[in-house]
């Protein structure tokens, strides 16, 4: 069955744009979900539409740069569940700035949530996903991470060195029955790209993607959840490119 039952997830950044459709996506396919998000108003409006229409879901307010936070998603998931199956390493930033603009301090925020709070995260987890014997890890990378989109170069280093953290650590917790994959998005309809989806920019990426339209969350929530099924149980070690066709159009 295509399904999520019985299936429990920690999702981060879940409440807007990719984040929030995959909780959707979860929830509708059955699993139980904890989602992370830094603003307390915007977990309370995921958590009051969802449990009223009968879903197990909670939000913690979380910044997943920080070790306390981590450790609170951790001690959650303790407390409430018998194992974490399903983890979604989504919350991500960007700082568009030119390389000669973009200063220490921002760089290092670009870097910590999009490439080194995942894998802290994972480690945090790690216990819990073992425990389950049928643990999955996916990583929201991006198209930037394989080539120049105009997303910025500490994004792009951060997306791209995702994507090797994700081969690695499916090699080295295959034993340990965790599967780790990811998924890198083209431009797709979130807060995070309204205010650059506009004009000539939107008219260049328009005509770079041979579908020529924007992603909708839903569509990149769907690619997610695939990877989270048992569907999928023999792919780990992969990046599933959902752009559009973006990558494989010659200029």
């Amino acid at each position: 069955m295509w399904n999520l039952k019985g299936q429990t997830a920690v999702i981060t950044g879940g409440s807007k744009g990719i984040g929030r459709a995959t909780v959707e996506e979860f929830l509708k396919l059955g699993a139980e979900v904890l989602f992370t998000a830094r603003n307390a108003d915007d977990i309370l409006k995921v958590e009051d539409e969802y449990t009223a229409q009968g879903h197990v879901v909670k939000g913690i307010v979380a910044d997943v740069t920080k070790a306390e936070d981590r450790n609170k998603i951790a001690t959650w998931t303790l407390n409430n569940w018998k194992a974490v199956t399903i983890l979604v390493n989504n919350a991500g930033i960007n700082i568009r700035k030119k390389a000669t603009d973009i200063s220490e301090e921002e760089h290092r925020q670009v870097l910590e949530t999009n490439l080194i709070s995942p894998f802290l995260l994972a480690r945090e987890l790690y216990p819990q996903l073992v425990k389950s014997k049928n643990g999955k890890i996916i990583n929201i990378s991006s198209a930037a991470a394989t080539q120049d989109v105009g997303t910025g170069t500490p994004y792009a280093m951060a997306k791209a060195g995702l994507l090797q953290q994700t081969r690695s650590l499916a090699v080295e917790w295959a034993r340990d029955h965790i599967r780790v994959n990811a998924v890198s998005p083209w431009y797709t309809r979130t807060p995070l790209t309204d205010s650059v989806l506009q004009g000539e920019r939107k008219e260049m990426i328009l005509r770079r993607t041979p579908l020529h339209r924007i992603a909708e969350p839903e569509e990149i929530a769907s690619v997610i959840a695939f990877l989270a099924m048992d569907q999928s149980s023999f792919i780990t070690g992969q990046n599933i490119v959902a752009d559009g066709g973006m990558s494989v159009k010659a200029l």
